[in-house]
């Protein structure tokens, strides 16, 4: 059967009757004699719409039939009654989007195999982007410019696209060799569709179409995506064109004022700035190893001098990403004490890093008390601790729970050194 829809795919309203009305889960199935919304199908998503202004956004093909699904409204009152007239509505938007990038695929398709006999095993009408899928190694950049520049002039020609009907036995069909059944699903039953772009190609399909490419208003050519064994030309066709434009014109815009330059030089301007922040990065890392190696110097030198506290507590800002604590373990030098260590990540959300390391037996006691007091999750064995945590407000809970211990251990007051 052809629908409505592929009848006359500009059509946005239409009045049917419905044929059945079947509940299922969720909602109701629905049937009319014919419909302007289109079914999936062929590599095109399903059309958008009202049907008796109740939402339809799922219609299926079943053999000769479109089943439309619409949601229980909450009261479970089936919606329509078999032999009742109602009124279809299309999202239009939404199926003229759907119209340019599926005869966009065509054109596209036709234009790679005429130009380099690339065939397309396939394509996909993605909600930002599609792609069709080349029987390819590879596509150059040469090659890219050449099929969007010809499928371009085809369009300011505005070159017509018509859609013949056949029966499946009619010789018209059977005798010409150029029409393919790409996309075309295997249970179509009864008349079947060629679209033909004039002097381009005709090929079998059940989608809708423009009647003359330039309603498809452009054609770009994004890029070539290699991934086992698919090469796959990512494009976009009329408004997706339009939209794309616009969001990378706003930020250029953005890109003006934080790059402080205009379009020719924000290359030069983030190349400059990538160059500053690695500069940044190297004296901050030379700095924080400084700063550790420092701190560590320190309590050697109270070992040295035998007033090494029993414990130590450290606590940094630095973000996850900082060598200050595998530099200050590194350097270090007090396998008796327990030290407690924690980098906080910089966006100040209570997240970031906790290291442990002492004797065993303090290790395996106050580790997970630690960590569950500050909502991680890690694991320990033998002198070392490590967790990611997510609550360091806490920390102060947590220097409690640590003097406590070594309190009550040691039967008094100990000695300890706190950094923040």
């Amino acid at each position: 059967m052809v629908f409505k829809c592929q009848e006359d795919s500009f059509l946005k309203e239409f009045q049917t009757k419905v044929v059945s009305c079947e509940k299922v889960a969720g909602g109701f199935n629905v049937i009319f004699e014919d419909t302007i919304l289109f079914p999936e199908g062929g590599g095109q998503p399903t059309d958008h719409g009202t049907v008796g202004g109740r939402a339809v956004k799922s219609v299926v093909r079943k053999g000769s039939e479109a089943i439309h699904f619409l949601e229980d409204d909450g009261n479970g009152n089936q919606p329509f009654a078999a032999g009742e007239q109602v009124v279809q509505c299309v999202d239009w938007n939404r199926r003229f989007d759907h119209m340019q990038q599926h005869s966009g695929q065509h054109l596209i398709t036709a234009i790679f195999d005429r130009e380099f006999k690339y065939n397309t095993k396939s394509w996909w009408l993605g909600t930002e982007s599609s792609y069709i899928d080349l029987e390819a190694k590879d596509v150059t950049r040469e090659q890219l410019e050449r099929v969007e520049s010809i499928c371009n002039q085809l369009i300011v020609d505005c070159t017509p696209v018509k859609v013949d009907v056949y029966e499946p036995d009619d010789p018209a069909l059977k005798s010409d060799v150029t029409r393919a059944t790409r996309g075309l699903p295997e249970d179509v039953s009864g008349p079947l569709r060629v679209v033909t772009i004039a002097g381009i190609e005709s090929n079998m399909c059940c989608g809708t179409h423009v009647r003359n490419l330039g309603q498809l208003q452009s054609v770009k050519l994004l890029s070539v995506e290699k991934a086992k064994g698919k090469c796959l030309v990512h494009f976009l066709v009329g408004g997706r064109v339009l939209r794309k434009l616009s969001e990378c014109y706003d930020r250029e815009v953005q890109l003006n004022t934080l790059l402080n330059g205009g379009p020719s030089s924000h290359i030069d301007l983030a190349k400059k700035l990538q160059s500053t922040v690695r500069a940044t990065q190297r004296i901050a890392k030379k700095l924080t190893t400084e700063l550790a190696t420092a701190e560590a110097e320190k309590l050697n030198q109270q070992r040295d001098s035998g007033s090494a506290p029993k414990y130590i507590s450290l606590h940094r800002g630095d973000g996850q990403d900082s060598d200050f604590i595998n530099t200050f373990l590194r350097m270090v030098k007090l396998p008796d004490c327990f030290i407690f260590l924690t980098n906080a990540d910089t966006d100040g959300s209570g997240k970031g890093q906790l290291v442990l390391q002492g004797r065993p037996d303090d290790v395996a006691k106050l580790g997970p008390e630690i960590c569950t007091l500050l909502e991680g999750k890690g694991n320990g064995k033998g002198t070392r601790y490590n967790a990611k945590v997510n609550k360091l407000k806490n920390l102060p809970q947590c220097e409690k729970l640590v003097q406590e211990y070594f309190s009550s251990c040691d039967g008094g007051a100990t000695a300890a050194v706190v950094e923040k």
